[in-house]
């Protein structure tokens, strides 16, 4: 279980990274912030679900 939480931590801060905020990120849009976004809703769904 601590393997899963540390897995959904580094995703929730890749996430925050990819935000098109900073300026080294605006040129890329919301592309990666949402293709780790979906990711991150899979993983909580799969936790949730008992199967990860």
């Amino acid at each position: 279980m601590p393997i899963t939480t540390i897995v959904i931590s580094v995703l929730i801060l890749v996430l925050i990274g990819a935000v098109p905020a900073w300026p080294h990120s605006r040129s890329w849009g919301y592309g990666p912030s949402g293709i780790v976004g979906v990711v991150l809703v899979v993983l909580m769904v799969l936790l949730l679900m008992g199967r990860l």
